[in-house]
């Protein structure tokens, strides 16, 4: 599933991140590629050793974790810190998959990467080229969204960055953990959770809508790890 989750972060938030990461010095994406990704990563990234690091992607994993729609459809159990990347002068990333497992920096500890997500910290406008493109079984998804808003998908697709042809463009990037390890049973929940909540606007907490909300939470029950 792929979903479009807008203003996780305000337009004041992003002017004052965009603000504090300028004033670092940012370092060759390479060096944090695999050998395979390598040859087809041209990037620059915020380094995760910067003393600065782990407050600027702290308000970005808040920011999330205050989203209902980034809860319902991800059911969080263990998020990456967000790292942040910066693409310009033709920068790109081609064709890959991103890796199954990743440590987490801050405590060591190995987390499976169920979802993806980026954090468009760009306007659109202010660059060319830079869509981030999504394949999956519907064919190519081509994504190029407004400054603050997010779209997560499932890690395990094939995916890439169109160079940027002019301008920059700015993201944070970050993987997930999630309560569901299956990516279509996080979509029926997401899909229940959100016809709930259209019904329970409607009606009210009728026992239609409460018998509802008990499938949905015996579903999560059943599923999740």
């Amino acid at each position: 599933m792929l979903l479009h989750i807008p203003q996780v972060l305000s337009q004041a938030e992003v002017a004052t991140l965009r603000a504090d990461l300028a004033r670092h010095t940012w370092t060759d994406g390479g060096a944090t590629a695999g050998a395979q990704a390598l040859s087809i990563k041209r990037n620059l990234q915020f380094p995760p050793e910067h003393a600065a690091f782990a407050g600027l992607s702290q308000r970005v994993a808040e920011a999330l974790m205050r989203h209902p729609l980034f809860l319902s459809a991800v059911l969080p159990r263990q998020m990456l810190p967000p790292m942040f990347n910066r693409y310009a002068d033709g920068g790109h990333y081609g064709d890959h998959v991103d890796n199954a497992l990743q440590r987490q920096r801050f405590t060591g500890e190995q987390v499976r990467t169920d979802v993806s997500t980026t954090v468009f910290l760009s306007e659109p406008e202010a660059y060319e080229g830079g869509e981030l493109i999504i394949d999956d079984t519907y064919g190519e998804h081509e994504v190029k969204l407004a400054a603050g808003d997010a779209i997560v998908y499932p890690a395990t697709s094939l995916h890439r960055v169109a160079p940027v042809s002019a301008g920059e463009r700015l993201a944070a990037f970050l993987w997930t953990q999630s309560w569901v390890r299956d990516a279509w049973q996080r979509k029926m929940l997401f899909d229940l959770d959100m016809n709930i909540l259209k019904l329970r606007a409607r009606l009210g907490d009728c026992e239609e809508v409460l018998a509802l909300t008990g499938t949905y939470h015996n579903l999560l029950r059943q599923w999740s790890e």
